[in-house]
């Protein structure tokens, strides 16, 4: 899936992992990752996204397939794909007793990377932890140490970033310096893949979305036209008069009535040829049915997100 990228920074091939208990974690994943690009991979919880990112991160053994990195094999040159990939992951893992600016420096160095005190002052201010950089790691606050778990991924300059669920039970502040953050690195080039729960997250800033459910990618698409294809249109109707039900001639429509009798919905595909909704005022007038005001929005990509693993279950089944 997704191979329309002639040079692609990150290129994964027939991925699987099984267990002993015959749990297939992944089933044969396909992805290209463009260079530059910000993807976000969604799924439920145990879809298989940790999977994925700790085979390619070189924490889990994959049963099957093959990943290259800048177009070279991330085991045979196991070196060359740890260097340019880093990794913030779900579980904080920080070193207890050190000053953060010492964790942050080996981190540097354990790649190979020679000693820059500028680089990781301008990194850890940019986190917004250089006024904690002396500060011993057991002293910090939970989302102090979030962001020394991002410095440490970004230490060694990578040009592929992982963020594997890196907002997740922190503050509104934090995930909006993450942001503003994973912005600048896209404008430097670097290429970044994130996990979310936080829909808003991949919405906000994602260029395109893959899905992920019981270990197979389902979809992966630019975010615009994903939104485009599978978005749905609603049309809501605030009604000029309370309707205790809505009459045998609107069932074509499939409409649903509520605010106690108050409010018509609608829902439609946007790039049909045909609406739907000249037809459906009309029989509305015909049966003297006024509307004091009318909406329309669309599907946002959590919705689109919960239709996609529904089809997927329902097909399954």
């Amino acid at each position: 899936m997704s191979r329309d990228d002639p040079d692609p920074v990150l290129s994964i091939r027939g991925l699987r992992k099984s267990y002993a208990s015959g749990t297939e974690a992944l089933k044969a994943v396909d992805l290209d990752i463009r260079r530059g690009e910000i993807f976000a991979l969604l799924g439920p919880n145990g879809a298989g996204k940790t999977t994925l990112i700790s085979i390619v991160c070189g924490i889990v053994t994959a049963s099957g397939g093959e990943v290259l990195v800048d177009g070279r094999h991330w085991q045979d040159d196991y070196r060359f794909a740890r260097k340019r990939i880093g990794l913030v992951p779900q579980e904080l893992h920080t070193d207890a007793f050190e000053p953060v600016i010492s964790t942050v420096s080996f981190s540097r160095e354990l790649f190979g990377k020679a000693p820059d005190p500028a680089y990781i002052e301008r990194l850890l201010r940019d986190l917004s932890l250089w006024d904690k950089s002396r500060e011993i790691m057991k002293e910090l606050s939970g989302g102090m140490k979030r962001r020394v778990m991002i410095a440490k991924a970004l230490a060694h300059e990578p040009e592929i970033l992982f963020l594997d669920e890196p907002t997740a039970g922190v503050d509104v502040e934090l995930r909006r310096d993450m942001w503003a953050l994973v912005r600048r690195l896209r404008e430097n080039g670097t290429t970044i893949i994130l996990t979310t729960h936080y829909i808003e997250e991949a919405e906000e800033m994602a260029d395109r979305v893959g899905v992920i459910r019981q270990g197979e990618l389902i979809v992966v698409e630019e975010k615009h036209a994903l939104m485009r294809k599978l978005g749905r249109k609603e049309l809501k109707l605030q009604l000029a008069d309370e309707l205790a039900a809505i009459p045998a001639q609107l069932a074509d429509w499939g409409l649903e009535l509520s605010d106690d009798g108050r409010e018509l919905t609608y829902r439609f595909d946007a790039t049909a040829d045909r609406t739907g909704i000249p037809s459906l005022l009309a029989a509305m007038r015909d049966l003297g049915i006024g509307f004091k005001d009318l909406d329309t929005r669309q599907s946002s990509l959590e919705e689109i997100f919960v239709e996609l693993v529904r089809e997927q279950r329902s097909a399954a089944e």
